[in-house]
């Protein structure tokens, strides 16, 4: 399934081992010096002494702050990404294996998606601040939590997405072997989920600088707290009308993206390919000057040795307590016994949870607001569903175009990564100007602001997708001569559908997520607000009025469950039945 550069396998090429000099060695031991003394240097102004009453509600727009907030961003984002990478081994692990805990496991995962980063924030601050009193690290871990809510979840479905879609032969290859869970993890699992989950990872990292802003520059329950970061100083450059100041940040976050995705991103891309299942190999493959030094340096090799030599301890532990991949035999009459007990705990739960929630809002907003929360649901929807349907016309062809080309996917990737990743609301200071000056409505610029941070999803699991075709599928429609639409029906589609499942399930759950910012934009001392359940919970959140945020919170998750139940979660079903490489 894999190919190493020692040798060959499912019928490749052998491929030389790179040779190794003491110039790669040089700069990797450079390199990751360095990486450790800025790690080590911005963490230090992750815990210094603070408290709420003498907390700062701006950051210093000064320019020559600029470096060192882009770093204290950057820092937050690859925590959130690590956090976000073990929840989705976890979470999608459980999920795809036990069909018991995926009927809990995928609603919740919808329900979670669907609440705003501001209805997390809300709830957690307090409890963050708390458990670090009188430290920054509290509120650190707060905008730590809130970027990760935006990027777990796309990395989970797809994920999960890889494991139900996974070929048969794997699976039975995996039982024959009997493999314990540990060892099917890292031996099955996890390599033939690599592509989706490096391309999601990226779409998901650009996820998490769009909500930078809000995550750095926080205003709940009437407390305003800002953090060291570019996302505050783009709201605070923003709030004083300095347009100069927050083109200055827009270029130190291009700077920023571009050198993350050479670093780290691209030389993912490049490892990845090693993990394609398919019997012949590419035509060209993508590479990587980075990846390419690393492969050159004996320090990974010195390193990652002893690290592999664990794993075999942890299997035989785990095959000592009976961690196998083979299922208990268990009679069905108890199997349904547990069924039935499993369901009336669940309804018991939800039964009493609704039941509170229910009095909550009786003796507080009561019924009322509950239509009127609805209805501003609906303006809100309208505007997901054009998002949705706009960016799958224009993305799924270019999408295509680019994975199915390996000299476009090198060429396009980077320019790509740019564009997904830059934060679409570093642009809307902009944005406010320009729809002051015209007089047009935000109810209808809305939409091009959501579109913005949320189309990305679709194409990057569409690229994802097409890029994963197996080269010998591809040459057989070549040789049949199938014309473009045949090819289409019978290849393309079928085969990049589980990822646009994923990439259109995120992308409307992403859509719901950027109304929070997109239907409320602020520039200068002028405040423009949409008309929908975003500006709804954005203001409610601001002022701290509880119960709103909460009804909001509530009918945005009914509206994503309830799509995901009626549309998304039986394309699922679909693509697992039918277009598996199995």
């Amino acid at each position: 399934m894999t190919t190493t550069t020692a040798g060959t396998y499912a019928g490749r090429s052998v491929v030389s081992r790179p040779t190794r000099n003491w110039a790669a060695d040089a700069a990797v031991f450079v390199g990751a010096a360095v990486l450790l003394w800025l790690v080590v240097r911005v963490g230090r102004g992750t815990d210094v002494p603070w408290t709420v009453p003498s907390a700062p509600s701006t950051v210093s727009t000064d320019p020559i702050h600029l470096p060192y907030y882009a770093a204290r961003s950057l820092l937050r984002m690859f925590a959130a990404l690590g956090l976000s990478l073990v929840f989705t081994f976890f979470y999608a692990t459980a999920a795809a294996r036990s069909r018991r805990a995926e009927k809990v496991l995928i609603p919740l995962l919808d329900f979670l998606q669907s609440v705003p980063v501001l209805g997390f924030l809300a709830v957690t601050i307090t409890g963050f601040i708390a458990l670090f009193p009188g430290s920054l690290l509290g509120l650190e871990c707060a905008s730590i939590f809130a970027i990760f809510t935006s990027q777990a979840w796309n990395m989970t479905f797809a994920f999960y997405q890889s494991l139900i879609a996974q070929p048969r032969d794997l699976d039975e290859a995996s039982r024959l072997l009997r493999l314990s869970r540990w060892q099917r993890f890292w031996r099955v699992d996890l390599p033939s989920g690599v592509i989706p989950l490096v391309w999601n990872g990226m779409m998901s990292f650009g996820g998490g600088w769009f909500f930078l802003t809000a995550s750095e520059a926080l205003s709940v329950n009437n407390h305003k707290f800002a953090l060291p970061g570019i996302g505050a100083y783009v709201a605070a450059a923003s709030n004083e009308g300095n347009l100069t100041r927050v083109l200055l940040a827009i270029a130190v976050m291009i700077v920023v993206i571009i050198s993350v995705n050479a670093l780290f991103w691209r030389p993912l891309t490049a490892w990845s390919e090693r993990f394609r299942i398919e019997e012949s190999e590419a035509i060209e493959t993508p590479r990587s000057v980075t990846l390419d030094v690393l492969r050159r340096s004996r320090i990974p090799g010195i390193v990652g040795h002893p690290l592999g030599r664990l794993v075999y301890p942890v299997d035989r532990v785990t095959a000592v307590f009976g961690m196998t991949g083979r299922s208990l035999k268990t009679s069905s009459v108890r199997r349904r016994a547990g069924d039935v007990a499993f369901v009336l705990a669940l309804i018991v739960m939800l039964g009493y949870g609704a039941f509170r929630v229910i009095d909550y809002i009786a003796g507080t907003v009561g019924f009322t607001e509950v239509g009127h929360a609805v209805l501003l649901g609906l303006a809100t929807f309208a505007r997901v569903v054009v998002v949705v349907v706009v960016s799958t016309l224009i993305w799924v062809p270019i999408g295509v175009w680019i994975g199915m080309n390996p000299k476009v996917t090198r060429l396009a990737q980077p320019v790509v990564q740019v564009l997904a990743s830059f934060p679409a609301n570093f642009l809307f200071p902009l944005f406010t100007a320009v729809l002051l000056a015209t007089g047009i409505s935000l109810n209808w610029g809305g939409v091009l602001l959501m579109a913005l941070g949320t189309q990305w999803y679709i194409l990057f699991n569409v690229i994802a997708g097409a890029s994963a075709i197996p080269t010998e599928l591809r040459d057989a429609a070549a040789s049949l001569r199938l014309p473009m639409l045949l090819r289409w029906r019978t290849l393309i589609l079928p085969a990049i559908f589980g990822s646009y499942v994923t990439g259109g399930i995120t992308a409307a759950g992403g859509a719901w997520n950027a109304s929070i910012v997109a239907e409320v934009v602020q520039y200068h001392s002028t405040t423009l607000s949409a008309v929908g359940l975003g500006s709804y919970i954005t203001h409610a959140t601001a002022v701290g009025d509880a119960p709103r945020l909460l009804l909001g919170v509530l009918v945005m998750s009914f509206y994503v469950v309830t799509m995901n139940i009626v549309l998304w979660q039986r394309l699922y079903r679909l693509s697992e039945r039918r277009f598996s490489l199995s």
